[in-house]
C-alpha cells in the first residue's frame, strides 16, 4: 500500500526521499529528476576527476589559448596565467553549489525552485539550456569532421565529399551523443572513467610530436596584440571574465552530477583535481601546437582535428580521429546534453521524460547548428566563423549566468543555513509558484550589463561580467532576504 506523505531519511550526513502519493502525483515530480538514493550515489573522487578530465580535454579548450591572444590581445604567458586562474576561481562556485546536491541528491532545476520558485525556476533553467544547446552543436560540429576525416583517411571516395562528408559525420556523431545520454548517467561515468587515460596519452603523443618544431622561449616572448604602451589589466581581465565563463554553465548545473557522488570531500576533491591543471596543461598544448603547425604541416592550423588531418600517414589520422570523437563524445555528453535534458524535464515532468528532453536538446542543437551545415553544403554564403561565434559568447553568456551562480550560493548557504525541504521541492505548497528576489537579483545585473554595452565609460561591468553579476546578484539576494525575514518577524504576534 502507497503511503500518503512522503519521508526524508538522513544517513551519514546524505538525505533521501521516500516518497509517497504527495510527491508521487504531483505535477513537479518524475522519476529522473526525482533526488537520487543513497546507494544511487556511486561516483567517487576519481570518478569525479576523470568527468572533468574528460570535459576539460576538447576542442574549444585546445584553442582557448589562441582565442585569448587574436581576440583579447593577451601574450602567450599572459593567456595561460589566465586560463589557470579562471579555472580556479570557478571551483569556488562549482563546489559550493554542488554541495545540495550531494547532500539532498536534486538536480540542477530541482535546487532552483528553492532560490526562483517551483515554476519561476524554468527561467533560469532555460537560459542554461539554451546555451547548453548551442555548444552542444559547436562539439558536435567538431567530433563531425572528425568522423568525417577518420572516414576520409580510409576511403578515397569518402574524402572526396567534402563538405557533405562532414555534415554526414555532423549527423552520425549527433546520435552517438544522444545514444549514450538515453541510456543513463552510468554510461556516463564508464565513459568519462575510461576515456580519462586515454585522452592523457593522446596529449602527451601531440606534445612529443610539436616539441622538436617549435621554440618555447620565443614563442613566449612574442609580442601581444594589443596597442602599444597600453595597460595589461584591462585585457587581462577581460579575458579572465571569458575564461571563467568556459565552465560558468557546469557551475551551475553542476548538482546534475554531485547528485551522484557518495561524499561532499568526494566531490570536493575530484572537482580540484581534475579541472584547473587539466584545462591549463590542454590549452598550453594548443598553443604550443598552433605554434609548430607552420612546420608540421606548412601552415598554421589552429585546431587539432584540422591539424591532424594534415598527416600524411592514414593509420596515424585514423588513430588520431578515433581518439578524438571519443574526446569530443566524453565532453559533450556530460557538459552539453545532461544540463538541458534535465532542464526541459523540469518545464512539465509528467509531460517531459528523459528521453523526449534529450530529443528535444538534439533538435535545439541541430537547429542552431543550421546556418554552419548550410555553409558546408554550399547552399548559402557567410564570412560568419564558428571560432568567432563561440570566443564572443563566452564573454556575453557569463555575463547572464553570473547573477545565477551568486544567487544559488546566497541562497542555499546564507539565507536556507544548507537546510531544504526536500518534499516541498516537488509539491505547490512549500515554496512559491515565483519567487520575486530572485528575479530581482538576476535582473538588476542584467540590465546593468546590457546597458553597460552601450556605455564606454561602463564597459568594465560587461568586460568584468561574471565577477560583477554574481556579486551583485549575490548582494541583492541576500539584502531582499534579510528584508523578508525582518517583516516576517515583525508580523508575528507576541506574548
Amino acid at each position: 500500500m502507497q503511503q500518503n506523505r512522503s519521508q526524508v531519511r538522513e544517513r551519514d550526513g546524505l538525505y533521501e526521499l521516500d516518497a509517497g502519493s504527495d510527491v508521487l502525483d504531483s505535477p513537479r515530480y518524475n522519476h529522473d529528476i526525482a533526488p537520487t538514493q543513497v546507494q544511487e550515489r556511486t561516483w567517487n573522487k576519481w570518478h569525479i576527476t576523470a568527468l572533468w578530465v574528460g570535459m576539460s580535454i576538447c576542442v574549444p579548450t585546445y584553442t582557448l589559448g589562441g582565442v585569448l591572444t587574436a581576440y583579447f590581445g593577451l601574450t602567450v604567458g599572459e593567456a595561460l596565467l589566465a586560463i589557470l586562474l579562471a579555472n580556479t576561481v570557478v571551483l569556488i562556485p562549482l563546489t559550493l553549489n554542488a554541495f545540495p546536491g550531494t547532500k539532498y541528491g536534486i538536480p540542477f532545476p530541482v535546487l532552483l525552485r528553492s532560490s526562483f520558485g517551483i515554476i519561476g525556476s524554468n527561467v533560469p533553467c532555460l537560459i542554461r539550456a539554451l546555451v547548453a544547446c548551442g555548444w552542444f552543436g559547436i562539439q558536435t560540429m567538431f567530433g563531425g569532421l572528425a568522423i568525417h576525416l577518420f572516414l576520409g583517411s580510409l576511403s578515397a571516395d569518402w574524402k572526396a565529399l567534402g563538405g557533405t562528408g562532414e555534415v554526414i559525420g555532423f549527423m552520425l556523431f549527433w546520435c552517438l551523443n544522444l545514444w549514450v545520454v538515453l541510456r543513463g548517467a552510468e554510461s556516463i561515468k564508464w565513459l568519462e572513467t575510461l576515456s580519462a587515460p586515454l585522452l592523457v596519452l593522446v596529449g602527451a603523443g601531440l606534445l612529443v610530436w610539436a616539441l622538436p618544431n617549435v621554440s618555447i622561449s620565443e614563442l613566449m616572448a612574442q609580442p601581444p596584440k594589443r596597442p602599444e604602451g597600453a595597460s595589461v589589466y584591462g585585457y587581462f581581465f577581460a579575458g579572465l571574465t571569458a575564461m571563467v565563463g568556459f565552465w560558468a554553465t557546469l557551475s551551475l548545473n553542476i548538482p546534475d552530477f554531485s547528485r551522484y557522488a557518495k561524499s561532499q570531500r568526494d566531490q570536493i576533491l575530484g572537482q580540484i583535481f581534475g579541472l584547473p591543471l587539466t584545462m591549463f596543461l590542454f590549452a598550453a598544448l594548443g598553443v604550443v601546437l598552433t605554434a609548430a603547425s607552420a612546420s608540421l604541416v606548412g601552415q598554421t592550423v589552429s585546431d587539432p582535428v584540422s591539424l591532424i588531418g594534415h598527416i600524411q600517414s592514414p593509420m596515424w589520422v585514423a588513430l588520431a580521429m578515433a581518439l578524438i570523437i571519443i574526446a569530443t563524445l566524453s565532453t559533450n555528453t556530460a557538459a552539453n546534453i545532461v544540463s538541458p535534458t534535465n532542464d526541459f524535464q523540469n518545464l512539465a515532468p509528467k509531460w517531459i521524460g528523459r528521453t523526449k528532453a534529450v530529443l528535444l536538446t538534439g533538435l535545439v542543437g541541430l537547429l542552431l547548428m543550421g546556418h554552419e551545415l548550410l555553409k558546408k553544403l554550399g547552399w548559402i554564403v557567410s564570412d560568419v566563423s564558428l571560432e568567432s561565434v563561440y570566443s564572443n559568447w563566452l564573454l556575453g553568456y557569463s555575463s547572464l549566468l553570473g547573477p545565477i551562480a551568486g544567487i544559488m550560493v546566497v541562497d542555499y548557504f546564507l539565507l536556507r543555513k544548507q537546510t531544504l525541504d526536500l518534499a516541498g521541492l516537488y509539491r505547490d505548497d512549500v515554496y512559491p509558484a515565483w519567487n520575486l528576489s530572485g528575479f530581482i537579483a538576476f535582473g538588476v545585473p542584467v540590465a546593468l550589463t546590457l546597458m553597460s554595452l552601450h556605455s564606454p565609460s561602463f564597459s568594465w561591468f560587461y568586460d568584468f561580467g561574471w565577477f560583477t553579476g554574481s556579486a551583485l546578484g549575490g548582494l541583492i539576494y541576500y539584502g531582499l532576504g534579510q528584508l523578508k525575514a525582518a517583516r516576517t518577524a515583525s508580523l508575528k504576534p507576541t506574548v
